[in-house]
């Protein structure tokens, strides 16, 4: 990292790389990409023909008042960067509020020997403009500056796609706990995005049919055999695995989990190579995520809780992508340094809750089948009676596995809750990161004594939470995990 000190010892303001000139023009163009074709398109049908290419000029101009009025400045304690022509903008923060650094590489900056350094400190934005983002510097340059960030916990010697061999090695070793492995493709289907990708596409198809102005008669839709109707669901099903697929190779290939000095580093990525890195102070425990299609495909996936950083920056807490079982439970108990919190066993909540679990579907369940035999009392075929059953298992069999999943313990000075089904997750949290609790409880719960349980944390989504504990339960857990807590506004048991 280059550092200019004037005579008075303080940091003097610093261009990004002049290579961003032929970058950031380009990034400007294709933001404004349909605005140009239509200005073609339009040049073309008025004949002003070349003139209309005079509108390229505008974003060129962009990106260079963008490098020319982007500025930044590092010092011992802070980091400050400046950037915009006639509102300008200057962001401004500690050092020692600096929780995660990301490294990008673009395919463009790769070519040019350069990275994208996003800085995480902890500030909820939602506006691109307000975060620390250096787009872009030298790539030894980028890696100095992480060093630098993280302060004496070193971050790993950057690989080919950051710097290579060029760079100084550290003294300390590499630890390196989990490697991609093609056959984790298998897992990208059941990670919830194929789901994702089927309703898009079958979306777009219906738009597209739209667009055409496909009418389609009673008679066309008698004539269509069902075999066809399935093949068509098929097929697209096929292209929602593809794009899955595809999409999980883009972003987790070369994906490499390591620890060196103090900082956990993540790389990944097949075009776009981002590296994170994590501050080891600030990690206070682990999510290892269970969703349900991922559990039938035996995987899991891992992701931190890092004091500072909410869920809208989940991408750089992300720990181990959709993988096998085995290895989302050795990254775990490796990032933890224990095993207890994620092999040891969780306290039941009851038949209270569990009776909770089955009320609450069956009713979920019971619009259906209500309509279903109020269609057959209407004169509708009683096979449809039949039909009900279908809601009614799905409603019991997601009962019987919330029920299952819902537990807590405290293991190894870490509180420990899992719940969901779909959705379910295992999360273990630091007693030490644990800042306050929040017990809450509707007129139900309070008749089964029961209550929704949340230990408060500054990371990851600001708590972990279970529902339905008892209420002794819950608070024999917060006396283990912060001893005098709560227990001071509890005289007795209610």
């Amino acid at each position: 990292m280059s550092e200019v000190e004037t005579a008075t010892g303080a940091a003097v303001w610093e261009r990004l790389d002049p290579r961003m000139l032929l970058i950031h023009p380009l990034k400007e163009g294709a933001k404004f990409l349909p605005v140009l074709l239509g200005l073609v398109v339009a040049g073309g049908v008025s004949g002003s023909g070349p003139w209309a290419l005079l509108g390229v000029l505008v974003p060129v101009a962009l990106g260079i008042v963008r490098y020319f009025t982007t500025t930044y400045r590092v010092t011992a304690g802070r980091i400050e960067l400046r950037r915009g022509l006639l509102q300008r903008h200057t962001l401004s923060t500690p050092v020692d509020r600096v929780r995660t650094v990301d490294l990008t590489a673009s395919v463009l900056h790769r070519m040019l020997g350069l990275a994208t350094v996003v800085i995480g400190t902890g500030s909820v934005v939602s506006d691109a403009d307000e975060r620390l983002s250096l787009d872009a510097l030298p790539r030894e340059q980028a890696n100095a500056l992480r060093v630098h960030l993280l302060g004496s916990r070193q971050a790993r010697p950057a690989d080919e796609a950051y710097g290579g061999a060029d760079e100084a090695p550290s003294d300390e070793v590499e630890q390196v706990v989990a490697r991609f492995s093609p056959r984790w493709l298998w897992y990208a289907p059941f990670s919830g995005t194929a789901i994702v990708a089927f309703s898009a596409l079958t979306g777009v198809a219906l738009q597209f049919s739209e667009g055409l102005d496909i009418e389609v008669s009673e008679e066309d839709l008698a004539a269509i055999d069902t075999g066809f109707i399935l093949t068509i669901v098929g097929v697209v099903a096929l292209l929602a695995v593809v794009v899955t697929v595809g999409g999980y190779l883009l972003t987790n290939a070369g994906f490499l989990l390591s620890r060196h000095g103090a900082a956990w580093h993540v790389h990944r990525g097949l075009l776009t190579k981002r590296e994170t890195s994590i501050d080891v102070a600030r990690l206070a425990g682990v999510n290892l995520g269970e969703p349900a299609l991922l559990r039938l495909a035996n995987g899991r996936s891992v992701s931190a809780i890092v004091t500072g950083l909410d869920r809208s920056q989940a991408s750089s807490s992300a720990l181990l992508p959709p993988a096998p079982a085995e290895t989302a439970y050795d990254v775990a108990r490796t990032v933890l340094g224990t095993a207890e919190p994620i092999d040891g066993p969780l306290l039941t909540h009851g038949r209270a809750a569990t009776t909770r679990r089955y009320t609450r579907a069956l009713l979920g369940a019971s619009p259906f089948v209500v309509l279903l035999a109020l269609a057959v009392a209407a004169g509708a075929s009683p096979w449809l009676l039949v039909a009900s059953a279908l809601p009614l298992g799905i409603a019991l069999a997601l009962a019987t596995d919330r029920a299952r999943s819902l537990g807590h313990a405290h293991h190894a000075d870490h509180v420990v809750m899992r719940s969901g089904s779909l959705t379910r997750a295992r999360s273990a949290l630091g007693s030490s990161h644990v800042i306050g609790w929040n017990l809450r409880a509707t007129w139900f719960q309070r008749r089964a004594g029961l209550v929704h349980l949340a230990a408060t944390t500054a990371g990851g989504g600001g708590r972990i939470d279970v529902d339905d504990v008892p209420t002794p339960a819950a608070l024999a857990l917060a006396e283990a995990a912060t001893p005098g807590l709560l227990s001071q506004f509890f005289k007795e048991t209610p």
